[in-house]
C-alpha cells in the first residue's frame, strides 16, 4: 500500500454542539468526521468544549477548500442563532501517514449497521449470531462506514434486492458499499474513483474480508468504464452532488431497466437540483432519506 500525507483540520467545539460542526466540516474531500482527542495534540481542549476532526490528503490542501471550510464554521452562529458558535477557531496539522493511523486507532471502535458489523481490524469482534463481520482498516482510503452518507447507502443495500446482482459503485472510496454489496450477496461488482489509493485500498479490504474475487476497482472517472460495463441490476454513487447532476445520464445508461439506484453525497440545499437531475433522465425516484445534512436518493430505471 503506497503512502501519503495528510492534513488534519482541528476545531474546539463547545460540548453538545460536536455533531453541528462535524457536519460544517464535511465538504468536498473531508468524508469523515471524528470527535475527540489526538495523538499530536499539544493541549487538551478547553474545559467545555472539546476536538472535532476531520482530513483530507495533503495533494487537496488547496487556500480554496480552507477558505470553503471556515465559510461553513462561520455560518453556523447566524443560520442557528447560537451565540456560543461564534468564532469558532479552525487549525490545520500536517499528519504523516503513520500518525493518522495512529490518530485512527484512538477514536475507532466498532458499530453495527442493521446486520454488518463494522470493526477494526486490530478489535476483537463481539458478534450476535446474525452478525456480518466487515473488518475495516481506516485510514487508507475514504470510507470508514460512520458517515451519514455511507451509513444510509449501506442500510439500503440490505433492504433492497442483492442476490446475485452486478453492481457498480461509483466513487468507491475505501471499497466499503461494494464489498458490503458483496458480503450481501452480490454476484460481481466493479467500484472506480479518481484518488489513486482507493484502487489498491478496495482490493486489500475485499481480500480480507473474503470477498475479493468478486470485487474489482479501477482508478479515474466515468471514462474508466468501456461499452461493456453496463447493464448493471444496481448502481451506487455516494460523491459529490454536483457530479451526480453533472453525470446522472451516465448513471442511467449503466443501469439495466428494472435495476434500483442509490445516490448519495448530496447535501440538503442541493437537493432540489441534484433530485431535478435525477428525475430530469428518466430515473423514477422512489424516496429521498435525509439524514442531518445529507440526502439519499433511492429509485428505480423504468422497464
Amino acid at each position: 500500500m503506497s503512502k501519503q500525507s495528510w492534513t488534519e483540520v482541528r476545531v474546539e467545539a463547545p460540548v453538545g454542539w460536536h455533531e453541528l460542526v462535524g457536519e460544517a466540516l464535511s465538504l468536498g474531500p473531508c468524508t469523515t468526521v471524528v470527535v475527540g482527542a489526538t495523538s499530536i495534540a499539544t493541549a487538551p481542549p478547553r474545559e467545555g468544549f472539546e476536538f472535532v476532526r476531520t482530513f483530507f490528503p495533503t495533494r487537496e490542501d488547496t487556500p480554496v477548500l480552507r477558505s470553503r471550510l471556515e465559510g461553513a464554521l462561520a455560518d453556523l452562529a447566524t443560520s442557528t442563532g447560537v451565540e456560543e458558535l461564534a468564532d469558532l477557531v479552525v487549525t490545520w496539522h500536517p499528519l504523516p501517514p503513520e500518525d493518522y493511523a495512529t490518530s485512527w486507532r484512538r477514536v475507532q471502535r466498532p458499530f453495527r449497521l442493521g446486520r454488518i458489523a463494522l470493526v477494526p481490524s486490530w478489535e476483537d469482534p463481539q458478534l450476535r449470531p446474525d452478525d456480518l463481520l466487515l473488518s475495516i482498516e481506516p485510514g487508507k482510503s475514504f470510507g470508514s462506514g460512520r458517515h451519514a452518507t455511507t451509513r444510509t447507502c449501506m442500510r439500503v443495500l440490505q433492504e433492497r434486492p442483492i442476490e446475485g446482482a452486478r453492481v457498480l459503485d461509483a466513487g468507491t472510496g475505501s471499497g466499503i458499499l461494494s464489498i458490503t454489496a458483496a458480503m450481501l450477496g452480490a454476484a460481481s461488482t466493479l467500484g472506480f474513483d479518481i484518488d489513486p489509493v482507493s484502487e489498491e485500498a478496495g482490493a486489500e479490504l475485499a481480500e480480507r474480508n473474503g470477498v475479493g474475487p468478486r470485487c474489482t476497482f479501477r482508478t479515474g472517472d466515468f471514462g474508466v468504464l468501456g461499452p461493456e460495463d453496463t447493464g448493471f441490476d444496481v448502481v451506487l454513487a455516494n460523491i459529490y452532488s454536483d457530479v451526480i447532476q453533472a453525470h446522472a445520464a451516465d448513471l442511467r445508461d449503466r443501469l439495466r431497466p428494472g435495476g434500483w439506484f442509490a445516490f448519495s453525497g448530496c447535501p440538503v440545499h442541493h437537493r432540489e437540483a441534484t433530485r431535478a437531475a435525477i428525475e430530469g433522465v428518466g430515473l423514477t425516484l422512489e424516496e429521498e432519506r435525509i439524514r442531518g445534512r445529507w440526502s439519499t436518493f433511492v429509485g428505480t430505471r423504468p422497464s
